[in-house]
């Protein structure tokens, strides 16, 4: 009989159980739905007790309990403690929903309410670049690489090169994705964009604005670390290690190459390496630098131009041709190198960079292209025409753009200038020299 009784009570807890989580289940469906309508319609008090009763008895219900819950913690409520629960709560019961997003904002919203240090804010980036860095935001991959580098930039500068590589690898692919995108939008100047289609146009504009921003943050960062002096005797250190690594090879004569250090022996040695380990369009693309500086003229068209077909993605034969254009200008020929810039435009139109360096051609030509100061200081106005294309065409770089506009807007000549060389404002002037370009006389005000 006894046995008979415990039964039944086991029985009758089971089903009391199965009972009560039943209706809990249905009481979370219907204060979700509750709460998510609230929510939208903006009745964020009504939202926010459902809400609460969410946060405490459906952790697992739904990742919107979260992501609608951390506009009513921080905009609405502004409340940290509230804020960090739910950033928490929602790693913990949906880790695998963009993790690295999440993470991201998290490490964002406590250093903005001073909720945690330095080192653990740092180490939740360095959990959300471990995961996906592309879904950092901005400013964060800017933050971790700072933090990486004020880490190990006495102690272990090659970690800080590797980072930067990977980083700026990440920058640039979220760049060319933007780049192709506005490509496809606005690439028929004709067509009538939907009101969908230009905000996507201006959200990408902004993105490759705030893009453009942290690359050059990053070379600032590592312009002081990453000297001729300090990566000869890091990569002879090196190679031998890493002769047949194609990435380490890769990122090694890129840098190089970016720094001006080419006339040092080690970068032919790299370069040739590079290109045995990964016969690849990029690779070749050094190896015709190498052959040219050797006196193998031929070789290197012919170089440049097997690198050159090689690549099928438009974006990256721009790009191409502009590393060619900077190998022509440090050798000199300036009208070579501006040919080349062309070029890569025909197969980027927006290629911002190609326009500023046509400008940063122009200028460096400032004192060779005329002989008094009027035909000198006309070269500005070649050049701020180019910083201007690049600015328009490019959101990208318009920042670093607009620097060189207003430097070369700066040194145009002034309206005494002007009168005294017999022209006006407005003329159509023709600059000397290999750039002969046809430009309006432009007045710096002064």
């Amino acid at each position: 009989m006894k046995k008979i009784t415990f039964l039944l009570a086991v029985s009758l807890f089971i089903t009391t159980a199965k009972t009560n989580a039943q209706d809990i289940k249905k009481e979370c469906t219907i204060k979700y739905n509750l709460f998510k309508g609230d929510f939208q319609s903006k009745k964020y008090d009504e939202a926010y007790t459902n809400w609460m009763f969410l946060m405490d008895n459906c952790k697992d219900l739904s990742v919107n309990i979260y992501k609608f819950g951390a506009t009513l913690a921080e905009d609405v409520r502004k409340d940290p403690a509230l804020a960090k629960r739910v950033y928490e709560q929602r790693l913990q019961y949906f880790p695998k929903n963009n993790p690295a997003k999440v993470h991201s904002d998290y490490a964002t919203y406590l250093a903005e309410n001073k909720l945690a240090t330095e080192d653990e804010i740092f180490l939740i980036l360095e959990k959300a670049y471990s995961i996906d860095p592309t879904k950092m935001g901005v400013k964060n991959l800017y933050k971790y690489f700072q933090g990486v580098t004020d880490r190990n930039k006495d102690t272990n500068p090659q970690k800080v090169f590797d980072t930067y590589d990977d980083v700026l690898d990440n920058v640039n692919k979220k760049l060319e994705g933007y780049a192709a995108k506005l490509k496809s939008l606005t690439a028929d100047s004709t067509k009538v964009l939907s009101k969908r289609e230009k905000s996507l146009v201006r959200a990408y504009t902004i993105n490759s604005k705030a893009l453009g921003t942290v690359e050059g943050g990053l070379d600032a960062i590592i312009t002081d670390i990453a000297t001729c002096e300090r990566l000869i005797p890091l990569y002879k250190r090196d190679f031998e290690a890493n002769k047949t690594n194609a990435q380490w090879l890769k990122r090694s004569v890129s840098r190089m190459f970016n720094k001006g250090c080419q006339t040092d022996p080690l970068f032919e040695t790299l370069a040739r390496a590079y290109a045995e380990a990964s016969p690849s369009p990029e690779a070749y693309a050094f190896l015709a630098n190498v052959l040219e500086d050797n006196g193998d003229t031929s070789g290197a068209n012919a170089m440049r131009q097997k690198s050159f077909d090689l690549e099928t993605d438009p974006l990256k034969k721009a790009k191409y041709k502009l590393k060619f254009a900077q190998a022509a200008k440090s050798r000199g020929q300036k009208s070579q190198a501006r040919n080349l810039a062309r070029e890569a435009l025909r197969f980027n139109p927006n290629f911002g960079k190609a326009y500023l360096f046509i400008a940063r051609l122009y200028q460096s030509s400032v004192n060779s292209c005329g002989k008094g100061e009027f035909e000198k200081r006309m070269v500005y106005a070649a050049a701020l025409r180019q910083a201007q294309r690049a600015s328009s065409v490019d959101p990208s770089i318009s920042s670093t753009a607009r620097k060189y506009i207003n430097s070369y807007r700066a040194n145009l000549p002034s309206k005494k200038v002007i009168f005294t060389a017999g022209a006006n404002v407005g003329d159509n002037y023709t600059i000397k020299c290999w750039i002969g370009e046809t430009v309006k006389v432009a007045s710096s005000g002064k």
